[in-house]
């Protein structure tokens, strides 16, 4: 279903923005089948930055009054928003790991119930279409995705932390902040004591009756925890790296070095950027690793990124064979490179990674930088609460980025 290039990618933007006003917002929460185009499909792109949140809604601006595409451009807005939550409450990541781990190691992730439903053998059978449309295809539609983590968490009585887990291994745009947060939301965390309950006519409604699903729960008790820390503020957006020889490290939260290169003047305004590599481990997403299909993905859209490189540099960039810190260290010392950038990682595996990896760095005497996109820069700090605040503030967030 989704080709990891770029290339691809744009072609889908092109397919799509015709539809992306009052078609879209009429038939968005419609879910017809894997086949379906009522959506655009872009996520996987865009969740790896093979596209940029700024090109896409330029394209469909320019064909499409804000009004009539506000639906859309709000839906682009909700991953921004989200990640944005997650920046200033990095707690909430924090336990959602640990109670991972925790869960297994209680064997819960062994319990019948739980192997049954990741299996598709629930007897309920929408669930079980929907696990097989997941693992084969590493999508499902947004609206689905809400029922799913409903029935999970309310009918089957399952551990939302597992439910997540379940998806982010096989979703294709699954991102720590996205996929959290929703499942968190649904459960009645994320907006304390408001949850989502699945009904059977709503299922029925917005599949075209191609599930009716009896047996569903009739109440959703929220889930409850303790208080989060006091929200923690954006971190400012680093400067320029210092040193004679800089190399550009890419990673699968951001595979575009062209556009990310164009939005950082001193790429271009000097020789210092000598070598750009590119490195991605899709298994830290959880600790039972990612689905084969999201393996594939990743990996080809990392090939995909460090081919268009040569747009950038001049040749392409190197592919590493892992994300080891010792090796991005030996690279950098074959390159003998003063500083290494990476595009900002948001909290997730790919910033402990970063993190991990600066440390070493820092014990040979290389520094690393990260360059944040001004499209995170001006939208996270205004993600403090919940949506709708932040939605009201869109129009003048896309005037700040000139669209």
């Amino acid at each position: 279903m989704f080709t990891p290039s770029r290339a691809a990618g744009l072609e889908a933007l092109t397919l799509f923005a015709p539809s992306a006003g009052t078609v879209y917002t009429r038939d968005r929460n419609h879910d017809t089948g894997p086949s379906r185009d009522n959506v655009s499909g872009l996520s996987p792109y865009l969740r790896h930055r093979l596209l940029t949140e700024r090109e896409v809604v330029s394209v469909v601006l320019e064909q499409h009054r804000f009004g009539a595409c506000e639906k859309f451009v709000q839906e682009v807005f909700w991953r921004t928003y989200w990640k944005g939550w997650l920046e200033q409450n990095p707690e909430v990541w924090r336990r959602y790991r640990r109670d991972v781990v925790e869960l297994g190691l209680a064997g819960d992730t062994g319990s019948g119930d739980y192997r049954e439903a990741i299996a598709g053998l629930t007897g309920i059978d929408a669930m079980d279409a929907w696990v097989h449309e997941l693992l084969d295809t590493g999508y499902l539609h947004n609206h689905t995705r809400m029922w799913f983590a409903s029935i999970w968490v309310f009918t089957l009585g399952l551990p939302w932390q597992l439910g997540a887990d379940f998806f982010y291994r096989h979703l294709l745009d699954g991102d720590a902040a996205s996929n959290t947060l929703s499942w968190r939301w649904v459960a009645g965390l994320q907006t304390a004591g408001k949850t989502y309950l699945a009904t059977a006519s709503n299922i029925s409604r917005y599949t075209e009756g191609r599930f009716s699903p009896s047996g569903l729960a009739t109440s959703a008790r929220a889930i409850v925890e303790e208080p989060l820390p006091t929200r923690a503020p954006i971190a400012p957006a680093e400067s320029t790296p210092s040193g004679a020889r800089v190399g550009l490290l890419l990673h699968e939260e951001d595979l575009d070095a062209a556009s990310l290169s164009a939005e950082h003047p001193w790429f271009d305004s000097n020789s210092r950027l000598v070598a750009i590599a590119g490195s991605a481990d899709p298994d830290e997403r959880s600790p039972s690793g990612a689905s084969d299909v999201v393996r594939r993905f990743t990996a080809s859209a990392l090939d995909d990124g460090a081919t268009r490189a040569l747009d950038t540099l001049g040749r392409p960039a190197k592919v590493l064979p892992d994300t080891l810190p010792s090796t991005v260290l030996k690279w950098a010392e074959s390159e003998r490179l003063d500083a290494v950038v990476v595009p900002y990682a948001p909290v997730g595996p790919v910033q402990e990674r970063m993190l991990r990896l600066g440390a070493v760095l820092a014990s040979e005497a290389v520094t690393l930088t990260t360059v944040r996109r001004r499209w995170d820069t001006i939208a996270w700090p205004h993600a403090a609460r919940g949506f709708f605040p932040f939605r009201e503030r869109i129009p003048e967030l896309l005037r700040q980025q000139g669209l």
